[in-house]
């Protein structure tokens, strides 16, 4: 069974920490929970 990791918060440190969770371990499943409509993409 694989590592999961939950971030809380879309805002701009939220996608920056998922991306480098990913660099680190590919097999990683990032979950990402906003309260908002808008998720920040720019990363």
């Amino acid at each position: 069974m694989g590592r999961n990791v939950v971030i809380i918060g879309g805002g701009a440190a939220g996608p920056s920490a998922a991306a480098e969770a990913k660099r680190r371990d590919a097999s990683l499943g990032v979950t990402i929970i906003e309260a908002g409509s808008y998720v920040s993409f720019a990363s």
